[in-house]
């Protein structure tokens, strides 16, 4: 038995495998659920009534998918030029740390300049994290993966130190966070009362710069040419290490987006927890989009709808909220199957 690659998959392969694993996605969910004492499609209900079944669910549901939004893009955008971000959660406590040191008083702007300027500041910030791993691979061959997981708990350990010392909120009663953004640094509120912030525009709108970058100017050609073909990229006159530092950039910036949103937008403080795994989660939702900037924004929903509506089905049902978890887990395992057998079939020696 040995794979051959496909070398013009039709329409009904690229779409149907897909979608046949978010289906299976589901069986195997439901089948977990019966093992757990439930009925299978009440549960499956009572996760979607959980994530949309109300203007407040929904709204959080938003709110969940936000970030996730953001580290989607990152991770896909990276993974686009075999770029491997792994590191998204770094990049975003970065961006985060850099929202509380200007967004605290440090510039007395006007809300229109400052938010801009401290956005801004934290994609520069946490591209910097990410292009010191990608200079490592462009000019030692370092593997990536290992420099940007690690990274992940060198950061979250310089930020529990910051919050234990330079950054630790003297009104805070001895927890360890900061002090809170001024109101001129804050995110406003989409709807009056609730906790859906502007963040969410912002994040709709980077999914859009992203998807114009990738498929409408030559940096987008250059990144997929590179993704495809290192060799051959490199044969086609492609400067393939420009074209990762540039990647980097972006990829990196974009995942800070995420800490520059929560902090401003919901939080309005940094604490040590204030990601559960955004950046991690952002691998998941940038395979379930196929790296599509557009599909990132679906991605996003449904699986910020899994973990919103888990709660709630936890609570009705009595099924332990890991269910999401494993959900999750699957519907990565089974995409990836799907994208493999998209490219390639299965022959019978």
């Amino acid at each position: 038995m040995r794979l051959e690659p496909v070398a013009n998959p039709t329409l009904l392969r690229t779409v149907g495998l897909p979608a046949l694993a978010l289906f299976g996605t589901v069986v195997a969910a439901s089948l977990l659920a019966m093992i757990a004492g439930a009925q299978p499609f009440s549960v499956l209900g009572l996760i979607v009534k959980g994530a949309f079944g109300s203007k407040f669910a929904a709204l959080e549901t938003l709110n969940r998918a936000t970030p996730l939004i953001f580290t989607g893009l990152a991770v896909a955008v990276a993974f686009r030029a075999q770029l491997w971000n792994i590191g998204a959660e770094a990049q975003l406590y970065v961006g985060a740390v850099v929202t509380v040191v200007l967004g605290t008083g440090a510039l007395a702007w006007p809300a229109f300049a400052l938010l801009p300027t401290i956005a801004v500041a934290a994609m520069l910030a946490g591209a910097v994290v990410l292009l010191v791993p990608t200079f490592l691979k462009t000019r030692f061959g370092v593997d990536e993966v290992v420099t940007t997981l690690l990274l992940n708990f060198v950061v979250l350990l310089w930020v529990s130190m910051l919050l234990e010392g330079a950054l630790k909120d003297p009104m805070g009663l001895g927890w360890p966070k900061s002090a809170r953004l001024i109101a001129e640094a804050r995110l406003p509120r989409m709807v009056e009362g609730l906790r859906l912030h502007w963040g969410l525009g912002l994040a709709l709108i980077s999914a859009l710069v992203v998807w114009v970058i990738q498929r409408r100017t030559t940096l987008g050609y250059e990144m997929r040419a590179v993704g495809l073909n290192k060799e051959a990229a490199r044969f086609a006159g492609i400067p393939v290490n420009t074209v990762l530092i540039k990647t980097a950039l972006l990829s990196g910036g974009l995942a800070a987006l995420a800490g520059f949103s929560e902090v401003a937008g919901l939080k309005g403080s940094l604490t040590l927890d204030i990601s559960p795994g955004f950046g991690y989660t952002g691998i998941i939702v940038a395979m379930l989009a196929l790296l599509n900037p557009l599909g990132v924004v679906v991605a996003a929903l449904f699986v910020a709808g899994i973990f919103v509506g888990a709660d709630s089905m936890s609570r009705a049902a009595g099924v332990p909220t890991y269910l999401a978890d494993i959900m999750l887990a699957l519907a990565l395992l089974m995409m990836v199957l799907a994208i493999m057998l998209t490219k390639f079939r299965v022959r019978r020696d």
